[in-house]
């Protein structure tokens, strides 16, 4: 699979681009020749980003915006701010996400930390940028993970009030992360919106992922980050950022890439390897149980899909 075009004239937003696949990402957007929006919480990583892929392409045309995915104030000022900018978005990868903290953290809304940011923030982004992404006729790539597998939609605890298991959260959010893009897919097609919507996992690839969210609401350091550490220069099951962020680029780039489908690494146990499609998920095959996830996260979101 080819996985990388030429996006001269091209408007491409991805979420957390200020580190690991993110600004992988966002280097090769902008090598291609697209204009690349970096929406990020934190404007000194944000900054350090933008220099990073200037570096490696002079003349990249990149910059900042604010958004913090836990908020949806945040979330909505973004789209009030590209929304009165008017520009048609050609690509939305939706790539921010945090795993595992140890103890339950909620979003500024109250939400579950997990599902709040990974799959409730990027659905309220998607529907206020949904009249620029129809302009645009844009690709939209959502990033879910392997663990979707494993998941379940819990509809009695959706935010984990009752009982918090960091795993399960993850991989509920996750899951509905696959179930949006391929509701979002459905949707888009139905209504006629001109959106082309899939997914993609990165395997699993060494970022600041396994740190991040581990590390929350522990006194120390989990040992996550350094197992992986050792995987990785073992060669075994671990993947670097180059490498792992290929199925994302592919799908939100490649020109055989498909809406409604699903592309990660083509290795043992989808740990490692090239960009590949994927089956789907069996969690994640209910159509019925997506269309009612987009119910619910447009009322958790505040946001509807209005006809554009």
């Amino acid at each position: 699979m080819r996985n990388t075009v030429d996006l001269t004239g091209r408007l491409a937003v991805v979420t957390g681009a200020s580190s690991g696949v993110g600004l992988g990402l966002a280097t090769r957007l902008a090598a291609a020749g697209a204009e690349v929006l970096l929406p990020v919480r934190d404007e000194a990583k944000g900054n350090a980003a933008l220099s990073r892929i200037r570096a490696e392409s002079p003349g990249a045309d990149v910059s900042l915006r604010e958004l913090d995915l836990a908020s949806l104030k945040s979330v909505h000022a973004l789209g009030d701010t590209l929304n009165a900018e008017g520009r048609p978005i050609h690509i939305l990868i939706n790539n921010a996400g945090l795993m595992t903290p140890a103890t339950r953290h909620a979003t500024a809304d109250g939400l579950e930390l997990q599902f709040g940011t990974n799959h409730i923030g990027h659905f309220a982004l998607t529907g206020r940028l949904l009249a620029l992404l129809s302009a645009g006729a844009a690709r939209v790539t959502t990033m879910t993970s392997s663990a979707a597998r494993h998941a379940g939609l819990n509809w009695e605890d959706l935010q984990s009030e009752r009982a918090y298991a960091p795993v399960r959260a993850y991989n509920q959010s996750k899951l509905a992360n696959l179930m949006f893009a391929l509701e979002l897919d459905r949707r888009s097609r139905a209504a006629g919106w001109g959106i082309v919507s899939n997914a993609a996992h990165p395997g699993t690839t060494l970022t600041g992922l396994y740190a991040a969210g581990p590390n929350l609401g522990r006194d120390k350091p989990a040992r996550l980050e350094a197992v992986m550490r050792r995987l990785a220069s073992w060669g075994v099951l671990v993947q670097g950022v180059e490498r792992g962020l290929l199925p994302a680029l592919y799908a939100a780039t490649g020109p055989e890439a498909q809406g409604g489908h699903l592309y990660g690494p083509d290795g043992f146990g989808q740990f490692t390897g090239g960009p590949a499609e994927l089956d789907l998920y069996r969690p994640a095959r209910d159509d019925a149980a997506a269309a009612r996830l987009w119910d619910v996260s447009q009322r958790l979101a505040g946001v509807e899909f209005a006809a554009v």
